[in-house]
């Protein structure tokens, strides 16, 4: 008899398991811009400025918002800035209609686990909807270290967890195989996918074989500034946006309202058009992501400066860095605004 009961106890803790996922993965989805890092003069962060920048994004109407999960963020801070920030931001969360997604990865597996053991405090001290994106770390070579790094995370995270295909051209994207394995031996923790390998037709092979998969695959995020967004949702089946995109989250909103019901007017092309217009800023405003992003915000009243950490040399060393301030004048602040304004 004591064996039938830990049986029936066995699969009820095994529904209520994959239940708890299949709720999740309802909730994981749509629009997840990563915030873009502010700074003050002197190159340290600005975390006030993050948590305006988080509650203005809130309030666009966004269903995520990402922090950190930005290259800058991930490979220019300290930890220790990282888990400050993180702290702020759950912190700030409480009254959030978007949910938080705390970016928990790094050089290696250690400062990975830091993170996410962070998160998962900030989680019960503050927001239990609090979830996690993770790339592979920077020391990933093979299949197998990938494997090794997200078992670990597994092991010490009690939420979902969307996995990040893309860590430049040294780390290989987790086989499709790999994220089907993860998601069935974990299907609480994993299951989530922002596809972004750096090909883009690659990328949607990949997305076309993730979708496939689902279950255990539930949620498979469009990415690389969403420049294929309508087409992998209209065509492909994608559930949402993740990039450094927070400066245009009332565009993501709207593009994501419309996606969910089904619009065929023409009222989601031209919303999608408009945002195409607006991320095409990163190819005249210097900067890369943040060059636009941060002369929006600082005429927004929500960041002080428009200072960047940049990498000194890449190539040599990705974590050294300078200090570098954007200067544009007033015809290019207008074009900005222009497009940038919903």
């Amino acid at each position: 008899m004591r064996v039938v009961v830990s049986g029936l106890l066995v699969l009820i803790s095994t529904s209520l398991v994959l239940n708890g996922a299949e709720v999740a993965s309802a909730d994981v989805r749509g629009a997840y811009p990563i915030l873009t890092t502010p700074y003050l003069a002197d190159g340290s962060v600005d975390y006030d400025s993050l948590v305006k920048e988080a509650e203005w994004t809130d309030a666009a109407g966004v269903q995520g918002i990402i922090w950190p999960q930005s290259d800058d963020s991930i490979d220019l801070l300290t930890t220790e800035e990282k888990k400050r920030g993180m702290s702020a931001l759950a912190k700030a969360s409480k009254g959030f209609r978007a949910r938080l997604c705390f970016g928990v990865e790094g050089r290696g597996t250690d400062e990975m686990l830091e993170l996410a053991r962070h998160g998962e405090t900030l989680a019960a001290e503050c927001d239990t909807r609090i979830v996690f994106i993770s790339r592979p770390a920077d020391d990933c070579r093979t299949q197998d270290d990938l494997e090794r790094y997200y078992e670990a995370l597994a092991a010490v995270v009690k939420r979902p967890v969307i996995i990040q295909t893309y860590n430049g051209d040294k780390c290989p994207a987790p086989s499709v195989e790999l994220l089907v394995r993860l998601a069935e031996c974990h299907p609480a923790i994993y299951g989530w996918i922002k596809e972004e390998v750096r090909d883009g037709f690659a990328a949607n092979r990949r997305m076309k074989a993730e979708l496939a998969a689902k279950p255990p695959l539930k949620t498979i995020f469009s990415a690389w500034g969403g420049w294929q967004w309508l087409y992998q949702s209209r065509r492909l089946g994608s559930e949402g946006v993740i990039s450094e995109r927070a400066a245009l989250a009332p565009m993501l909103a709207e593009i994501w309202r419309l996606m969910e019901t089904k619009d065929e007017s023409g009222a989601l092309d031209a919303a999608y058009a408009k945002y195409l217009l607006a991320i095409n800023l990163m190819q005249t405003v210097p900067g890369d992501l943040r060059g636009y992003q941060l002369v929006f915000f600082k005429e927004k009243g929500i960041f002080k400066t428009t200072v960047s950490r940049v990498c000194v040399d890449k190539d040599k060393d990705p974590y050294a860095w300078k200090l570098d301030v954007l200067e544009v004048d007033e015809g290019v602040r207008t074009e900005i605004m222009r497009r940038c304004e919903k």
